[in-house]
């Protein structure tokens, strides 16, 4: 009898050592985004932002997060295919990502298959959550944005006549081109001008002379940084006297390099966060002051801080739904209400998305500038 008692304490031993190590396993948060490609930049700044959340909150239900991040290389089969390997490979519970709506498009396919929700960085076309059950996003949508440039546009700069020019190969672009239309109309104002360009011109000439020859207000351009500049150096070289206005996509300071003092002056749309803005919320202030100790000698921007807001989002939804259960985790995001983040207050609404507001930048001295924040 008594050496039976002893097996059985054994066993009960081993089999409670066991609960242990299970508990005691890592609860995995996926981050699939653009670390190599056309769009590295704001896929690293994503990266940073949220490895910078997980060294501040390394835990949750008593267990470690491990982030396991992937590349998508800016492409979208790469996108489907990194959302694959986190499902089926890394048996992760949430996902982070990503930069470029596209490529959250070609994720959210995967995650929705595999029903493993997702957190959205800066993907801001609204075909990203439409119809989805577990893709959400930190970031406001392009009919938002849109909405923000043109009463920006229309109120603040006072203009009436405003131009477009658009890269129709880029979802983006002409999804946010069509917002800003779509309301600046609305508004009172008159389109005089819409260009086209394909991604990777390098010569934007005949557009800007024809839109010269119209003589807008101003022009709005909802391109990448790249591209933005170049477009930018050449208007001045054309003798345009015009202002520029862009979207999110501008939020680079590489443009500056590349277009040195012919973006002077140049006002974009944008998350609403910087580290120069004035009243910042709390969660604001400690990403600002964290992110200056970790990286002394890099700027912060708005990918940054979604980086850091969607990993504070996905751990708030597994803290609600006390479990890393996926399904469980998904229902939790979607009741998420008037959670405080460094972009500001966050509600989701039905279609997974959040209203928040938008802000307002400029390129003064060679340097970016928050002029503040518009409610579209």
């Amino acid at each position: 009898m008594r050496r039976f008692l002893s097996v059985a304490a054994v066993c009960l031993f081993v089999l409670g050592a066991a609960g242990a190590a299970f508990a005691a396993d890592p609860i995995k948060i996926g981050f699939y985004n653009c670390l190599t490609g056309q769009n590295a930049f704001g896929g690293q700044l994503e990266l940073e932002g949220a490895q910078l959340a997980n060294k501040e909150v390394p835990t949750v239900l008593g267990r470690k997060i491990e982030l396991v991040v992937v590349d998508n290389k800016s492409d979208k089969v790469e996108a489907a295919n990194a959302v694959t390997r986190l499902i089926n490979r890394d048996k992760v519970a949430a996902i982070i990502g990503t930069y470029g709506s596209s490529l959250a498009l070609a994720g959210g396919e995967v995650a929705e298959t595999g029903k493993v929700p997702v957190v959205g960085t800066s993907c801001t076309n609204p075909l990203v959550t439409q119809g989805k059950k577990f893709y959400f996003r930190v970031c406001f949508i392009d009919p938002l944005q849109g909405a923000g440039a043109a009463a920006y546009a229309y109120k603040n700069l006072k203009a009436k006549k405003a131009a477009l020019l658009v890269d129709v190969a880029n979802d983006y672009a002409v999804g946010l081109a069509n917002f800003f239309k779509q309301d600046f109309i609305k508004r009172g104002g008159e389109i005089v001008s819409d260009m086209r360009y394909q991604s990777g011109d390098q010569d934007f000439t005949a557009q800007l002379t024809e839109i010269i020859s119209k003589n807008p207000d101003m022009v709005f351009l909802p391109a990448y940084f790249a591209e933005g500049a170049i477009v930018l150096k050449q208007a001045k070289e054309l003798g345009a006297k015009f202002r520029f206005m862009g979207g999110d996509a501008m939020d680079n300071p590489e443009m500056v390099t590349l277009g040195g003092d012919s973006v002077e002056g140049f006002i974009y749309t944008g998350f609403a966060y910087a580290p120069d803005m004035k009243d910042m919320n709390p969660v604001a202030k400690k990403f600002t002051a964290s992110w200056a100790k970790a990286y002394p000698n890099k700027l912060t921007n708005a990918n940054a801080a979604l980086g850091y807001d969607a990993y504070l989002m996905i751990v708030d939804a597994i803290k609600r739904a006390n479990s890393a259960d996926p399904q469980k985790i998904r229902d939790a995001l979607e009741q998420t209400k008037n959670l405080e983040l460094v972009t500001g207050k966050t509600t989701m609404d039905q279609q997974h998305n959040p209203q928040k507001d938008v802000g307002i930048l400029e390129i003064k001295d060679g340097k970016k500038v928050f002029v503040g924040t518009i409610v579209p």
